[in-house]
């Protein structure tokens, strides 16, 4: 479906504005020249830092590794982050903060014989169906299941209990689910006292949190919280998930944080059938945020500001450990600094950012600033549009590599089929690109094998410790779940059992910090960026649907996948359609302070009365994005994307797009 489509990109191709297409096709190596005498240019001129790289989560481990090296060995240029920033990110933070390592805690088996599953801000059914199993198998044997969210998704309609949030108020509901914890004394004492620090700060904040606030801030009525605190509470075993939902916002970290502070309360973690997991949004979020693509990260997990973790990766490297680079920026402030003209250049793999980042006619213009843009990818997306070359690159069946599961487990990829025509294994291009620039030290890697060795020794002694998983290893135990510091090492399903070892406890405890305990984070309650108001009194949420994925880059060209959502939908419930005059299927246009966009309603009983959503899988005139704002988490830096404030109206007119269909149709 994918390799064989037509527009699949089997030459490189250059900017050409007389082109019909607006490209005219290049010879690869003639590309790759190109490539390299305009980096030389830009970063003689304008410094290293005046090129930036753009990667991405699905991409094998393997290349977000070398992404990272090429970046600050090869480029020696502090500028770059990964598509990851749009998913992940959040939790990350909040994982570091309160257990000193991101990853989710627990198998995801353990998932099927816990009490109570509590879903927050994640819509599982659509979008992690292999999840859903878990939950549906430990439904069947009694698990009371309880779902967190603005909209009545497929797993909710299953569920035992369904709170239906405002947006962005994801936290006072886990102060409140706190406050009657400790109000009912569902604690576990021992746990708190021995395994963690900070509980007292935490219970003292949440006392504001009562029930009747709670409520009133959160939309959820008061007999729903009391219930689900009891079903959390007095349970046995649990196990908490959360994705996307409770992370797009300017306090995802907060949000992160309350929920963890409610599974650390009830001391069900470490153990079996009891845990806490966040849902990665991409095939490799897991193992694409570990080892370096990030732009204040080093393999292993280890922070780029660190002395001693620069001076191990440089010596794995081979280079001057005064020559790598500091931190950089994330990938939404990249943009902002081609705006100030601090960048001039960029590469970008595997992102899409024109569709993907907020406020996306800002991110246009950008890219059209840009004095040199390189884009690698199998499509012409529409980001590649604005590229001056763009490189053929390859699918996955085409390669071979691992990824990290959600829980923890790394697995491997094999090679089925060859790249068709004159594209590329994406790790082949970049050093590729290292050798025409004269500085393929370190780029002489002749396998994904051969990368992933030296993987494995520069995350020896990490956090995130490869460094005993061989791909024999792998395909021998079905996977493997890091961390794994030996190759006698059977790898770590369950994080913190009592009694486990880790780096930085060193037998202390079982959590990553000096003393082995983990900790407790006051996770106050802010307001959205934008809130409504009288002008724009509606919520917009953004989202996924079943069929589509990401960018639709790949889902929007399968005719099947098409055939069922075509082109976006906005859903508002028949409340808010009454109030408006508007009936099912009439063009409607709704309007943000940054932009408006056109569509049919879909007025449907499954989302709140003062909430409307659309998903975020198309481009141009369809791209939700062109209405999203900007704001980002002071501390992981993840865009607000469920949350801005629009108002809506019956169209005038249905938009242009309306008398053309998808290519795909």
């Amino acid at each position: 479906l994918q390799g064989a489509h037509p527009d699949r990109l089997l030459t490189a191709l250059e900017r050409d504005p007389a082109a019909a297409s607006g490209f005219r096709p290049m010879a690869y190596e003639a590309a790759i020249a190109r490539v390299a005498s305009e980096i030389e240019r830009i970063q003689g001129t304008y410094g290293n830092n005046a090129m930036a790289i753009l990667s991405g989560a699905s991409l094998t481990t393997e290349k977000t590794y070398l992404m990272g090296k090429f970046a600050r060995m090869c480029l020696k240029t502090a500028h770059i982050d990964y598509n990851g920033r749009l998913c992940m990110v959040s939790a990350g933070a909040a994982n570091k903060k309160s257990f000193g390592i991101d990853r989710s805690a627990n198998p995801w088996s353990d998932i099927v014989n816990t009490d109570v599953v509590w879903i927050s801000g994640a819509n599982i059914a659509e979008c992690a169906p292999i999840t859903t199993s878990y939950v549906w198998d430990a439904r069947e044997k009694g698990a009371k299941v309880i779902v967190v969210d603005p909209r009545i998704t497929p797993i909710a309609r299953t569920c035992d209990l369904f709170l239906p949030v405002k947006p962005g108020r994801d936290i006072a509901l886990f102060n409140g689910i706190l406050h009657l914890m400790i109000e009912h004394d569902w604690l576990d004492h021992d746990f708190i006292e021995q395994h963690t620090v900070g509980f007292e700060a935490v219970a003292d904040h949440v006392k504001q949190w009562t029930p009747k606030r709670t409520a009133e801030v959160t939309g959820v009525a008061e007999r729903g919280i009391r219930q689900a605190a009891e079903w959390w509470g007095a349970a046995k075993t649990s196990f908490l998930l959360h994705a996307r939902g409770i992370e797009h916002h300017t306090h995802g970290v907060q949000n992160v944080l309350g929920a963890i502070n409610m599974v650390m309360a009830s001391g069900r973690i470490g153990r079996p059938n009891c845990g806490y997991g966040t849902i990665t949004g991409q095939a490799n979020g897991q193992g694409g945020r570990e080892h370096g693509q990030k732009c204040d990260q080093l393999p292993g997990w280890r922070d780029i500001s660190n002395p001693e973790h620069r001076e191990h990766i440089a010596g794995i490297w081979g280079m001057d450990v005064n020559e790598m680079p500091q931190a950089g920026v994330d990938a939404y402030e990249l943009f902002r600094k081609i705006e100030s003209g601090e960048v001039k250049g960029m590469l970008s793999l595997c992102f899409n950012p024109k569709v993907s980042l907020p406020d996306s006619e800002f991110v246009r213009r950008m890219l059209e600033k840009l004095e040199f843009y390189v884009a690698i990818d199998f499509f012409l997306n529409d980001s590649a549009r604005h590229a001056d070359i763009v490189l053929p690159g390859s699918l996955q069946e085409e390669d071979e590599g691992t990824v990290t599961q959600a829980e923890g487990r790394v697995i491997k990829i094999n090679q089925a089929i060859d790249a068709p025509g004159d594209a590329r294994q994406d790790w082949r291009i970049i050093q590729d690109i290292a050798r025409a620039l004269g500085r393929d030290k370190g780029f002489t890697f002749d396998s994904p094998r051969a990368i992933f060795d030296e993987l494995r020794v520069a995350s020896k002694g990490g956090v995130a410790d490869y460094s005993g998983i061989t791909y024999e290893k792998i395909e021998a135990q079905n996977g493997v779940f890091w961390p794994c510091p030996a190759e006698d090492h059977p790898g770590t399903p369950r994080l913190f059992e009592p009694g486990s070892w880790n780096p930085v406890a060193k037998g202390a405890g079982p959590f990553y910090f000096p003393d082995g305990k983990a900790r407790f984070n006051v996770a106050p309650y802010t307001p959205p960026a934008e809130d409504v108001d009288a002008e724009y009194p509606l919520i917009l949420t953004t989202g996924r649907v079943v069929s589509q994925f990401l960018s639709g880059t790949q889902t929007r060209r399968i005719g099947p996948l098409v055939d069922q959502y075509a082109e976006p939908r906005l859903e508002l419930h028949p409340q808010l359609a009454a109030q408006l005059g508007i009936k099912h299927g009439d063009w409607v246009t709704a309007t943000s302070r940054r932009g408006e966009i056109t569509l049919r309603a879909e007025v449907v009983r499954t989302i709140r009365p003062d909430t409307i959503f659309v998903p975020y899988h198309w481009a141009g005139e369809k791209s939700i994005n062109r209405l999203t704002i900007a704001a980002q988490d002071p501390i992981s830096k993840i865009p607000e994307y469920k949350v801005c404030a629009v108002r809506l109206s019956k169209a005038a007119a249905p938009p242009a797009y309306a008398s053309s269909l998808e290519p795909q149709q």
